[in-house]
Parts: structure tokens; C-alpha cells; sequence
């Protein structure tokens, strides 16, 4: 019942309370969306009926201790019934809407107001049929500004015969208010709870609060289902970015091999020949590999396979040294990361040496980083030599390794490249300990 508070007159009573209950709303539709398993109930339009009775119950308990605390509090502005059952049934089906009606309507009977059972049933029923034959994406478009278009409808709906699905669902909680006022008024407070509004104004009042009830969580929800699809689309352009790097690697490895077996066809045609050999089983295992991520152990195996290739080419010139730490090798890698340092270090730094020609592979872990090593002993990168300076054949490799670490980890992941002419040429990679892609992008 109603009271009259000793400093409000009724009409301010009623203004303050439909203020603090729109409050209450929103706020309850804030708390639920912080849930993820709430959350992931609204990224999807057809649920089974797990996932509906996870949304009845989210939605329908705090709905019916709202009711519960009027009745025993007499806190009016928690009781949102009429909105929350039409809102349940507009968001998750008749169904649910129906069972949260009932939720609300049975803890209102044991006050003894029994018209709400089947009046807010009915309210639940009413948002699910609007449900199902409107289209979807009208209903996250709910909002009730959309009635100052109301003289645009009119003219759509006599000339095209065209339905404004916005329309028709702000009309339908109006028209269940208007109904709840009438059964109110016509068997009063005690059979069925209700704002009275005695004047114009105040029915205007309460009919645009019963429709923001409504609103407010579809919007709250829809900020949220918007949120997880532009992460899920971020999540996919990462992906793409990454395949796409990827993607430059292989031709470009691929080329430069091939240029190398090429030039043992006629003077060695059986070490060419093992060379395809190996070739085949290198580019085997990059097509049984699928995923952008794998262990640095399984990336120094096909390091290796590619080093065995150019030791034939070079002979016993080029040799290769490890010094690799134990703890290191189970450690998560982009896939391909090392194989085109290796090549730029041969191809750019120790192609044209003379004598020698030392590749040290290093890998140890500082102060949470996996930092791993490329280290050759062979001209350096000297601006002056304008055939085989870093830029002029390096871009595929080294630029595509420090692009993939950004893309990847962000200003976690570093290439840094420490060069001295006639001695040599260092390159450094630093990316998070252990990190997993999974993780990241959670």
C-alpha cells in the first residue's frame, strides 16, 4: 500500500519513486552483465533450455525479491514487475518471460494480489510473441525516443504498408501499463499493486517509466554484446595480421632454398637430390602445422632441417654452434620465428666471408623474458655496401619478425639488432616467458 510520505505531496512521492525505481534497473542490469556466463547468454538469439533457465533465474529471483521487499518493506520502487517480465520475454522467449511473470506474479499472491499471476504471465507472454515475429536485431534497437517519430510511421504504414517493428514494440508495455492501471484502479491496491496516476501527467510520467524499465537493460546488454563482438572481431584481425605475416615467410624461404639446389643440379645431382629430399620434409611438416604458436624446441628442429640444407651448400665452411638453455626449449614461440633470422644472417653476413662462417643459436631466460639469439661471425651490416647492406635484402626477414612481435605481444616483444662491420652481427628477440596466445586474447 501506498503511503503518503509527512514532506511529499502524492504526485512528488510518485515522481521520486519511479526516479529511484528506473535507478534500481539499471543497476540490476549492470550487476548481471558483469557475469560472464550471463554475458554469453546474450551473444546468442536461439538458446536451449539450460541456458534459458540460466537467464530465468538471473533474472527472475532478484526480480521476485524485489516484489518481496515491497511487500514486507514497503520499498515501492523495488517492484518492477510489469517491465521485468515483458523485458525477460522480449529478451529470452515466451517461455522465459512467462516463468519470470510468474516468479513475480506468485511472491505478489502471497500478499494476496492475485490479479498479478496472470497479469504479468500475460505481460511475459506478450514480449516472447513480439519476439518471435519480429526481427531480431529490432529488439536491441529498443528504445522509447522512437515514438517522436510517430507521424513518420503513420505516413509509412498508409503509403508503403511498411510495420515499424520500433513502434509496435514501445506500444506493447504501454498498452500493458494502460491494462494495469485499469485492473488497479477497477479492483484496487489490495488484489494487484500498482502507481496510481490521477492525472494526465502523471500517467504520461508512469507510462514512459514502465517503458524505460524495458530500455534501460536492453541497452545496458546491448553495450555489452557490442563490446564482445568488436574484442571478438580484434581477436580476428590479430589472426589475419598474423597469417598474413606468415603467409611472406614461406615464399620467401621457399625462393632462396630453391636457389640453392639449384646451384648443386649439375656439379652434384645427388646432393641436390637429397636436398628436395629434405625440402619435402621441411615444407611437410609446415603444412601438418597449423597452429601460429609452438614450442622452441619443435622451432630449432625446423631451424635444423633448414641449416642441414645450407651446410650442404656451403660445405664444411659454415658451421653451427648451440648454446641453448635446458629450460627454455618447452617455451611457447610464434612458429617461424627463428628460421628467418638464420637466413638473413647466411644470406647477408656470410655468404661473401671468407673462411669460416659461424651461426650460434642462443636461448636463455632474464627477468621473466625468453630471450633468444641469432649470432653470426660474418661482415656486419655496413650502410656502405650497397649489395649486401641489411636493407637491401633483409626487409621479408628481419621487419617481418619485429612486425610479428608487435602484432603479437605489443611493446612486450623486442628485436633489437647489435652489428659490427668485418665482425658480425647479433640479433636479439625478447618476448614474455611462457606466454600463451590463448591467454592473451581472452
Amino acid at each position: 500500500m501506498l503511503q503518503e510520505p509527512r514532506f511529499l505531496s502524492a504526485e512528488q512521492y510518485l515522481l521520486v519513486t519511479l526516479i529511484v525505481q528506473l535507478a534500481a534497473m539499471a543497476a540490476l542490469s549492470t550487476m548481471l552483465v558483469r557475469f560472464r556466463r550471463f554475458r554469453t547468454l546474450l551473444l546468442t538469439e536461439r538458446r536451449d533450455w539450460p541456458e534459458r533457465v540460466k537467464f530465468i533465474g538471473a533474472l527472475g529471483i532478484p526480480l521476485a525479491a524485489g516484489v518481496a521487499s515491497r511487500l514486507l518493506l514497503g520499498y515501492a520502487a523495488a517492484d518492477v514487475s510489469l517491465g521485468g517480465a515483458y523485458m525477460a520475454g522480449l529478451v529470452a522467449g515466451p517461455y522465459a518471460g512467462a516463468i519470470v511473470g510468474a516468479m513475480v506474479g506468485v511472491t505478489a499472491l502471497a500478499g494476496g494480489e492475485w490479479i498479478a499471476v496472470p497479469l504479468y504471465v500475460g505481460c511475459g507472454f506478450a514480449g516472447g510473441g513480439l519476439r518471435e515475429i519480429c526481427p531480431k536485431d529490432a529488439i536491441w534497437h529498443f528504445s522509447p525516443f522512437v515514438l517522436t517519430g510517430s507521424p513518420r510511421y503513420l505516413w509509412k504504414l498508409v503509403r508503403r504498408f511498411e510495420v515499424d517493428w520500433q513502434v509496435l514494440l514501445i506500444a506493447a508495455p504501454l498498452a500493458l501499463e494502460v491494462l494495469h492501471q485499469f485492473l488497479g484502479h477497477r479492483y484496487g491496491m489490495e488484489r494487484l499493486f500498482f502507481f496510481p496516476a490521477h492525472s494526465p501527467g502523471m500517467l504520461a510520467l508512469t507510462l514512459l517509466a514502465t517503458t524505460l524499465t524495458v530500455a534501460i537493460p536492453i541497452k545496458v546488454w546491448n553495450s555489452a554484446r557490442i563490446e564482445h563482438k568488436l574484442q571478438e572481431q580484434e581477436a580476428l584481425l590479430l589472426e589475419a595480421r598474423i597469417e598474413a605475416l606468415t603467409s611472406q615467410i614461406n615464399p620467401h624461404f621457399l625462393f632462396n632454398t630453391l636457389t640453392s639446389i639449384s646451384s648443386l643440379i649439375r656439379t652434384r645431382p645427388d646432393t641436390a637430390r637429397m636436398l628436395i629430399n629434405r625440402l619435402a620434409g621441411l615444407l611437410r611438416r609446415r603444412l601438418r602445422a597449423h597452429d601460429h604458436f609452438v614450442t622452441l624446441r619443435d622451432e630449432l628442429s625446423a631451424v635444423d632441417e633448414y641449416l642441414d640444407i645450407e651446410c650442404v651448400r656451403f660445405g664444411p665452411s659454415l658451421r653451427v654452434a648451440k648454446d641453448l638453455d635446458g629450460t627454455t626449449l618447452d617455451q611457447i614461440v610464434p612458429s617461424m620465428i627463428l628460421q628467418p633470422l638464420v637466413e638473413n644472417s647466411i644470406k647477408h653476413g656470410l655468404a661473401d666471408k671468407i673462411g669460416e662462417r659461424l651461426v650460434t643459436l642462443r636461448s636463455q631466460r632474464e627477468a621473466g623474458l625468453l630471450v633468444l639469439e641469432v649470432i653470426d661471425n660474418g661482415l656486419g651490416i655496413d650502410d656502405t655496401r650497397p649489395a649486401r647492406s641489411a636493407g637491401s635484402g633483409s626487409g621479408i626477414g628481419l621487419a617481418n619478425v619485429a612486425e610479428r612481435l608487435r602484432v603479437i605481444y605489443g611493446p612486450q616483444g623486442r628485436l633489437s639488432i647489435d652489428s659490427t662491420p668485418e665482425q658480425g652481427t647479433r640479433v636479439r628477440l625478447e618476448i614474455p616467458d611462457t606466454l600463451l596466445p590463448e591467454r592473451r586474447t581472452a
